[in-house]
């Protein structure tokens, strides 16, 4: 069995070239969206603004800059699938479509896929899409007809700063943690590691070395990426409460209405 492989995308040396977007769609001959007429979103350099159907990465732009426009910085990120080790997509998929690969990726097979959706609403990336003209979900395949020849992806392939880094899983963290570690003797002591532990379902085959709060990046924290049967039990315990509730609601008002009868019979009869 071949190694489980990932990515380490250290945003510290992103420039926002946009390379990787260009070799993705290159090499996995996707359209443009909407027929290339993308048009100005006004945030900043980012007009894709987020994944789709025909966009499996997505680079975004973080301004963090005063009034005066004085002593700020750029904040940008490579964004893609994060290939989940407990995939809640995965989880989800009722046909099979969706399955784990030799190199520990997250696969969506396309004749096996329904387009049902349910793997849209369960990933809290937001990577997964309905192709507009196949019907059937869409997002980043890792490559995987290049893994099998042992090339890299495309995107990693393309990436001229290193920012995006491809290679045996282990290997990566070793070297996230170690640029971790010179960032912060430097001074830049809010560089850390997002998804290179297990805290983030089980732990991400894509994580990110990033300075400031996930959800500056548009990421979401532990507490909210959450697989679906996790959620089963509290939902279950809310459900079974609420049943109660309206039971003994009714009970109670059952006997009320009981003792209203028996009050109103004993007044019609009283002589």
């Amino acid at each position: 069995m071949p190694e489980p492989v990932g990515f380490y995308t250290d945003t510290t040396v992103c420039i926002g070239c946009k390379a990787c977007e260009v070799a993705c769609h290159q090499w996995n001959a996707l359209p443009a969206r909407n027929g290339g007429q993308v048009p100005l979103s006004g945030q900043s350099y980012d007009n894709t603004t987020r994944f789709s159907d025909v966009d499996w990465r997505h680079v975004r732009f973080i301004e963090q800059f005063p009034e005066d426009r004085n002593g700020g910085r750029w904040l940008m990120m490579s964004d893609v699938c994060k290939h989940c080790v407990n995939a809640p997509c995965l989880e989800v998929c009722p046909t099979g479509s969706i399955v784990r690969t030799e190199f520990d990726t997250v696969y969506i097979q396309e004749p096996v896929c329904n387009g049902c959706r349910d793997c849209i609403a369960a990933c809290p990336f937001g990577v997964i899409h309905i192709s507009a003209e196949k019907h059937i979900a869409q997002k980043c395949t890792f490559c995987y007809d290049r893994l099998q020849v042992g090339l890299p992806p495309a995107c990693a392939q393309a990436c001229p700063t290193r920012s995006i880094q491809f290679g045996p899983i282990d290997e990566l963290k070793q070297r996230a943690a170690e640029r971790v570690a010179q960032l912060q003797a430097q001074g830049q002591t809010d560089a850390y590691l997002y998804g290179a532990d297990d805290s983030i379902l089980g732990g991400l085959n894509s994580f990110y070395l990033l300075l400031d709060r996930p959800e500056v990046y548009g990421l979401p924290s532990a507490v909210q990426a959450r697989l679906p049967s996790r959620s089963v039990w509290p939902a279950s315990l809310k459900a079974i409460g609420a049943s109660l509730a309206v039971a003994l609601g009714a009970f109670l008002s059952f006997g009320r209405r009981r003792d209203a009868v028996k009050a109103t019979e004993g007044h019609t009869r009283s002589p």
